[in-house]
């Protein structure tokens, strides 16, 4: 694990050393185990290594092969080795000692560009290939590792981070306006569609799932298929896709933990994917007298928890229920005392390089990185993707769908079943679920995201200018992330949910990011490409069940979580309810710093400065606790955060 960097010039020119120095130098401030340069002829690879596996400890990345004429610089840890070197048939004297990069390349000779499409694990990687002549690299399919460049006619650089390759001397940095336009423009909290773009003009980046090749001096980008179309898996019973599910499953979880040299962590919520992630490591640990390290975030001690009954802000008690049911837990509560959104915005733009829009959790997943460090934590697991893989099951999108479909005796067997579980009426349900079958047929609106009610923050002139007015009028674009931009059907959503790339591009940034600034590898099991197809090949009825969501991992829990955690449907956890709680003692200086954006004539030029000017009136006497979730305090924030990287950047 670690970060990459290297310099490809064409026509043969040679390489300047000093620029790849200048590139290493950039990344002095981050932790590193070992720093290396190598260079030939028009071709400079580095890295900087952050020892995370026992193999990398006697890794030389980058790596040189004379005899083959391959070159390697890698930021990667691969999960399916064994597989991988079953099938290049590595002897199995050798298998231990064999590193990554190894293994990669042996990966490469056997299938050229396709190899990527082989890989599991969290990876960007670039190989040189002096015999052919060819430059080729490629980022995991989720992008869980960054991968950055910058290409004009003299050469083509590249970067795990962007800052290394802004102190270059032939690259500037000049502010891509559509980028930002659209940033702002949409409303959820993700970045613009187009994952090749970054905030600055001249840096882009291989999106998730793709790779590159630079043969002849010409620079191709093409997208791999790592998922395809899965087959149905056809199982004989429902105890058989649990005992299937339960071992993809302990694969993905062991496969992550037990090479690690160091401890190994891992967040935990009161919920079903952490729960599930934490009761797996923790038995397979245990079988090696390694205790697990569990991190969790709760309130501060003085906050007055405003949330609904049926949400807790403090999920103490079901934690302490997983905790004690799985064993072998060394269990670490974090209130994270005088941290806050606002208290975070400077070093979240640090280690980011650009403006985001996550504030809510940003001061405890911070937080739980430097913890993790300070106790010596390699990896650390969570269960980011589960809703997607392990604990999908969205029976209210099903139960709409047999009620477009007419099959009234199957839905009424659900719904009644449905009803006594999560305690909510029949009547209620049917028309939650008439409006989402048939919303062209009601009178009343269509159910809307959580976004609809947040105005439009880009100026109007500005998205004129950056050509993305249009936009501004399409429901899918601006509400990407939300139901807005997804099919009804629950099936063909989970499908779009993988094809569209930059659904994850924040997550996988920010994780890898956070990574090399603590030097602790984020590692999530539901994010196991093994695990995803298991998941995408299991039919719909092994996920919604007799009246149960999510009931495959409902089900395959059984004797891993107590019944209180995996038969929960009536309580949910909500992450951040205290954020609004932890600013008031800051609130003057941030309606200060507001009041000094609203005056600047940059963010005038960009920002839909009257809706902005309305949310500054709300807050100016403070905001209630309870408006953490509301607009407002987004619409602030986001321009805040926007403001002081602007301020610190260009």
């Amino acid at each position: 694990m670690g970060a990459i960097a290297g310099i490809y010039r064409f026509y043969g020119q040679p390489v300047h050393l000093g620029d790849g120095e200048l590139i290493m130098s950039a990344m002095d401030a981050y932790p590193a185990d070992r720093r290396a340069l190598w260079h030939k002829s028009h071709v400079i690879m580095g890295c900087l290594a952050q020892w995370i596996t026992e193999e990398a400890v006697d890794e030389t990345l980058p790596y040189y092969d004379p005899q083959r004429g391959l070159a390697i610089t890698a930021d990667a840890i691969l999960d399916n080795r064994d597989d991988l070197m079953d099938q290049l048939q590595v002897p199995h004297p050798v298998r231990a000692i064999m590193t990554d990069s190894e293994v990669m390349l042996l990966a490469y000779e056997k299938w050229s560009e396709a190899m990527a499409e082989r890989l599991t694990g969290d990876f960007a990687f670039v190989i040189w290939d002096e015999r052919k002549q060819l430059l080729y690299g490629a980022r995991d399919f989720s992008g869980a590792r960054t991968l950055y460049y910058h290409r004009n006619e003299q050469q083509f650089s590249f970067c795990t981070l962007m800052n290394p390759l802004l102190a270059l001397p032939y690259v500037h940095k000049k502010l891509n306006e559509r980028w930002l336009a659209e940033f702002l423009a949409i409303r959820g909290v993700f970045e613009p569609p187009d994952a090749s773009t970054t905030v600055y003009h001249q840096i882009h980046q291989i999106p998730p799932s793709h790779f590159f090749v630079i043969q002849r001096d010409r620079l191709r980008i093409s997208r791999y298929d790592c998922l395809g179309h899965e087959e149905p898996l056809r199982l004989n019973s429902s105890e058989e896709y649990e005992e299937a599910f339960q071992n993809v499953f302990q694969q993905a979880v062991t496969s992550r933990l037990r090479r690690t040299r160091r401890h190994v962590g891992a967040h935990l919520s009161g919920g079903l994917d952490s729960g599930s992630v934490v009761s797996f490591a923790a038995r397979a640990l245990q079988q090696e007298q390694r205790p697990l390290h569990t991190f969790s975030y709760v309130p501060e001690s003085d906050f007055v928890d405003w949330t609904p009954k049926h949400r807790l802000a403090d999920e103490r008690p079901l934690i302490k229920q997983t905790v004690q049911f799985a064993g072998n837990i060394e269990d670490h509560y974090l209130d994270f005392q005088g941290r806050s959104p606002f208290t975070e915005i400077d070093d979240w733009l640090d280690i980011l390089e650009a403006p985001y829009k996550f504030f809510d959790n940003s001061f405890w997943l911070r937080g739980i990185y430097e913890q993790a460090q300070q106790r010596g934590i390699g990896i650390l697991l969570n269960g980011a993707r589960g809703n997607y893989s392990i604990s999908w099951g969205p029976a209210i999108e099903h139960y709409a769908q047999l009620m477009k479909r007419f099959h009234w005796i199957r839905l009424t067997r659900e719904v009644n079943q449905y009803s006594r579980n999560v305690g909510v009426g029949r009547k209620r349900l049917y028309s939650i679920l008439g409006r989402k079958a048939f919303p062209s047929l009601q009178k009343l609106a269509p159910l809307g995201s959580s976004t609809d009610d947040l105005p439009q923050l880009v100026h109007s002139d500005f998205a004129r200018r950056t050509g993305i007015y249009d936009k501004l009028e399409d429901r899918a674009f601006i509400g990407i992330g939300s139901t807005d931009d997804l099919p009804s059907d629950p099936l063909e959503a989970r499908v779009q949910h993988f094809k569209r790339i930059y659904i994850w591009t924040t997550t996988g940034t920010s994780g890898c990011k956070m990574s090399l600034r603590y030097a602790v590898w984020s590692h999530d099991p539901t994010n196991d490409l093994r695990v995803i197809r298991f998941c995408l090949a299991t039919p719909m009825e092994q996920f919604v069940h007799n009246g149960m969501d999510r009931a495959l991992i409902r089900r395959s829990t059984k004797g891993w979580l107590p019944d209180a955690i995996r038969l929960n449907q009536r309580t949910k956890g909500i992450q951040a309810a205290d954020s609004i709680h932890r600013m008031q003692r800051d609130w003057p200086q941030f309606i200060d710093e507001l009041d000094r954006l609203t005056r600047d004539s940059r963010m005038q030029d960009i920002m839909n400065m009257p809706v902005l000017q309305d949310a500054l009136a709300t807050a100016r006497h403070g905001m209630d606790t309870n408006q953490a979730y509301g607009p407002s305090i987004k619409l602030l924030m986001r321009s805040l955060i926007l403001y002081r990287f602007l301020q610190k950047n260009l």
